[in-house]
């Protein structure tokens, strides 16, 4: 798609009036479109397309519309409707009244090009060299820095659950790709332990350690089978064995021919260990009273009596991570942006 840049500092005569008059006490987007008016230009964007194609929707307004999507919660259906449906959503993408909007698909389209052309801090830069040219950012004012753990999309694992869901997922994708092949490999056993997801509470301490032990017997057979008695060996490059081997190699050791599974005092630190096969980033994290699995994410906001407190600096860590670890890298970055507080 080809970009043809527009002129987005005004806003449609109409637009105007219907949006003071639906809103005579102000609104929100009214606010910030009066007080910031185009936080973003078409420019910006011009690298990320080709000089030829269909013309493609206005780069500038689908993210400030990515901005009204995350404060709102709202999906891209939902955030395509309000672009269509809302008047004051209108007045602030300057706009007209009848504007039908685009489809949904093109916020996907939108964010894709911002990952490919690894320009993922695009969005925040630009809003915050707005904020600074209006005044509302300034070098050398107060600021504090707080954090706050954002868990992972997955299930919360215990080791004895990661490393069956490994285990179920290996034999999931291959079931797709070799049927014939992995019904040679598997013992009927397998079918029944893998079926259904261990009730580890309802287990003894020897009982769970005995489970643990026969999956990760039953994962170095399979990895074997994979690496030595296959002539696929594209099978060695599936996703879900790839991440078997990693689990396995921290879960569990051979000795004197046997699999053992390791104890607290010979697995891998927090900030290594996988704790759930679908998401190998997620660490364990701990704040005081509270675990997680995720990341944790540290927020450097202004401080002031005289206006609103805003963000400056957005660091994502692993859980681990402590406040006092991430500080420094916070500190060379507002000092990248010339922002470092007082």
């Amino acid at each position: 798609m080809s970009l043809k840049p527009l002129d987005l500092t005004t806003v449609p005569s109409e637009t105007v009036r219907v949006a003071r008059a639906s809103f005579p006490k102000g609104n929100l987007y009214l606010k910030l479109r009066d007080e910031l008016g185009t936080i973003f230009q078409d420019e910006t964007f011009t690298a990320f397309f080709s000089p030829r194609g269909c013309p493609a929707e206005s780069p500038a307004r689908l993210a400030l519309v990515t901005l009204f999507q995350f404060a709102e919660g709202l999906s891209d259906r939902a955030a395509a409707e309000a672009v269509r449906s809302r008047i004051d959503w209108k007045y602030a993408l300057g706009l007209p009244l009848d504007d039908p909007g685009f489809d949904a698909t093109v916020l996907v389209e939108f964010r894709q090009r911002l990952l490919v052309h690894q320009q993922t801090c695009l969005l925040f830069d630009s809003l915050l060299a707005k904020l600074r040219e209006v005044g509302l950012v300034k070098a050398r004012g107060k600021q504090r820095t707080v954090s706050t753990r954002v868990l992972a999309r997955v299930h919360s694992y215990n080791r004895l659950e990661c490393v069956w869901e490994a285990m179920r997922w290996a034999l999931n994708s291959l079931a797709q790709i070799v049927p014939e092949w992995l019904r040679e490999q598997v013992p009927v056993s397998w079918y029944e332990r893998y079926a259904r997801r261990p009730e580890g509470g309802a287990l003894t301490e020897a009982q769970r350690l005995a489970l643990k032990e026969q999956i990760g017997a039953d994962g170095h057979a399979l990895l074997t089978a994979v690496w030595e008695k296959t002539t696929a060996p594209d099978l060695r490059h599936l996703p879900a064995l790839e991440v078997l081997r990693r689990i396995w190699v921290q879960q569990f050791y051979w000795e004197n021919g046997v699999v053992r599974f390791r104890q607290k005092d010979n697995h891998p630190p927090s900030r290594v260990m996988i704790y759930s096969p679908y998401d190998l980033d997620a660490r364990l994290g701990a704040k005081r009273e509270t675990e997680w699995q995720g990341y944790k994410v540290h927020l450097t906001e202004t401080i002031t009596t005289e206006g609103p407190h805003l963000i400056t600096d957005v660091q994502t860590d692993p859980a681990p991570v402590t406040d006092k670890e991430a500080l420094p890298t916070i500190q060379a970055q507002l000092a990248q942006q010339s922002l470092l507080p007082q």
